[in-house]
């Protein structure tokens, strides 16, 4: 089974409301087997213009379980938080595959 990653880049708008999301992000992924790879560290743009001023990248074991995180009623009961508090472009990318 090929893994799935998000990958988001967010600017964040109001840190404090910011938090109260960030804070209840990790209960909503463990359900999914969901874990953080990167969340939000140091990052030096190489090329181009950076997309915004946090990366996130969350990896689930499958397409099925990340796009089933996404719809969940956990994660949409925090989502609107996120979005009143940053902007963020988000996608899932499948995962290289070996043989």
């Amino acid at each position: 089974m090929t893994k799935c990653y998000l990958i988001g880049h967010v600017t964040v708008t109001n840190p404090e409301g910011y938090a109260a999301y960030a804070a209840q992000m990790p209960e909503t992924l463990q359900p999914f087997g969901a874990r953080y790879v990167v969340r939000g560290g140091t990052s030096t743009q190489l090329e181009g213009e950076p997309v915004g001023s946090r990366t996130v990248v969350i990896e689930f074991p499958s397409r099925q379980a990340a796009e089933g995180w996404y719809a969940s009623e956990a994660y949409q009961a925090i989502l609107p938080i996120r979005q009143a508090n940053s902007s963020a472009n988000l996608a899932f990318v499948d995962g290289y595959s070996v043989g």
